[in-house]
């Protein structure tokens, strides 16, 4: 009895439970607002199962995903907006929950841009820039007027231009390292898949030289002239340019 009468005592009391579900809302807000990320997640998970089937459960769905996204919980944060699309397809904050996951991936800290660490870059992994891709696509399909859907746009352009850099960077790892094979199927990847975006007048170039390395001066040439006809001012043909004049002079002197 003693035993037990002190496990009692030991639980812990929750002060929730005389608020109503309004006041519990705006406590978690107030955390939230004041960066109490942990406090302000425990308070929306109180308020879904005390306000069950309403808007408000909803609300508080989205924004302990919100919350979670803050407080660093990234697989979380993604769980839960997956689960609130899941239960809830027509809920108007459907919206909401899919630029909020596009932003979850976009932010990831593995991002686009840290290839300038020493890691091997044939080993990153763009699956979160490619989920967020994903993400903004289907807010921008699904919701064309939605509020969320101008910004998530131009992170749409911003993400294509980071992969396609980021696979004419790999290819220019590997042209370092004399893996011209490998340079090249990275840089028509970034040509196939990426038409149009600046990463492509480098990828062509790379192409060139690739070829130009491997003793195959058709394909260097078809590459070269495909790369003068997009980009005829291509401050790579006047460095290949500027090559073969100081290679005619160095001829000429001796």
């Amino acid at each position: 009895m003693v035993l037990a009468l002190a496990a009692c005592s030991s639980t812990p009391k929750d002060i929730t439970a005389g608020w109503s579900p309004d006041r519990i809302y705006s406590e978690a807000r107030d955390e939230a607002n004041a960066g109490a990320w942990d406090k302000a997640i425990g308070l929306f998970e109180k308020l879904e199962g005390r306000a069950a089937g309403t808007p408000l459960a909803q609300q508080a769905q989205v924004e302990k995903a919100f919350a979670q996204y803050r407080n660093g919980d990234k697989p979380q944060a993604l769980a839960t907006l997956d689960r609130f699309m899941r239960l809830h397809p027509a809920s108007p904050g459907v919206d909401y929950a899919l630029y909020l996951k596009g932003l979850v991936n976009f932010n990831d800290n593995t991002g686009l841009f840290s290839f300038i660490t020493s890691q091997d870059l044939s080993e990153r992994d763009q699956k979160a820039a490619k989920d967020a891709y994903e993400s903004f696509k289907e807010l921008t399909s699904r919701f064309p007027d939605s509020k969320y859907t101008p910004d998530a746009r131009q992170r749409m352009v911003y993400i294509v231009n980071s992969l396609a850099a980021y696979e004419v960077h790999v290819a220019n790892y590997y042209v370092s390292r004399g893996a011209y094979v490998a340079a090249v199927n990275r840089a028509q990847q970034a040509i196939a898949d990426y038409q149009g975006v600046p990463a492509v007048e480098e990828a062509l170039a790379i192409l060139v030289k690739s070829y130009d390395a491997m003793n195959m001066p058709q394909l260097r040439d078809d590459a070269r002239r495909v790369l003068e006809k997009n980009y005829p001012n291509s401050r790579f043909l006047k460095t290949a340019e500027e090559q073969a004049k100081t290679q005619s002079s160095w001829w000429k002197f001796w």
